[in-house]
């Protein structure tokens, strides 16, 4: 059963994840009106926010845009950075949306950064944890200590997952909002800009899904094990 869950999200993920990949590149052969780059969207949103102690720059890579809480950087792939297309500036504005969820405390955003030390230790100690049980043969044959480890280190990855899910939602809003006031796309090009960021949202929804099946199936096989 586990395998099961571990499969089926797998292949739902993967689906996801590459209809993602084709509406990106499709909405980049889309230019926008305003034909400002993603670079500029994001430094033009930051300052309509009143943002002036973060810095936008480009980094290597495909889909590799986010925000740096830690040092206040946009980070933008080269083709978001330079292009001036839907694509562009559709994560342009979601990122910057983070930097603008960092600038005014916003809750959920502060929460996720508190937790991710807990869950980079809980990812490691799943990590050894199943490696331990390959070795030793399967996961049922730890004693009950160690499968309240894996219970717990789930539980908090779970949490982890549930609280990204309004802070990704939020910064999509902040994005979406911005772009139709400041008209930087307008009309088909921002209800393709909004397409976008629902599917980079979907991949978010997925991974917690997993999470919370897996979270439920420990649980139970648990509670099952000491029947």
């Amino acid at each position: 059963m586990y395998w099961i869950i571990l499969i089926g999200f797998g292949l739902l993920s993967w689906w996801v994840s590459s209809t993602l990949k084709k509406r990106f590149r499709e909405y980049s052969e889309i230019p926008t009106t305003s034909g400002l780059s993603g670079a500029e969207v994001a430094e033009r949103m930051l300052r309509d926010n009143n943002v002036h102690d973060v810095k936008v720059i480009s980094v290597e890579g495909e889909l590799t845009d986010h925000y740096n809480p830690k040092n206040k950087t946009i980070n933008l792939s080269r083709a978001v950075y330079h292009g001036r297309n839907v694509s562009a500036a559709a994560v342009a504005a979601h990122e910057t949306g983070h930097a603008v969820q960092h600038a005014t405390a916003y809750a959920m955003l502060s929460l996720r950064s508190a937790m991710v030390p807990m869950v980079n230790l809980s990812s490691k100690m799943m990590n050894v944890i199943f490696i331990m049980a390959i070795l030793g043969g399967a996961i049922f044959g730890l004693m009950p200590q160690m499968f309240m480890l894996v219970i717990v280190a789930q539980a908090i990855i779970t949490a982890f997952s549930l609280i990204t899910l309004p802070v990704e939602f939020d910064a999509s809003a902040r994005a979406l909002q911005w772009l139709n006031m400041s008209k930087i796309t307008v009309g088909e090009e921002h209800e393709k800009a909004k397409n976008a960021l629902q599917w980079a949202a979907s991949t978010y929804v997925v991974a917690t899904l997993a999470a919370v099946a897996q979270l439920l199936y420990f649980i139970m096989a648990f509670g099952g094990g000491r029947d």
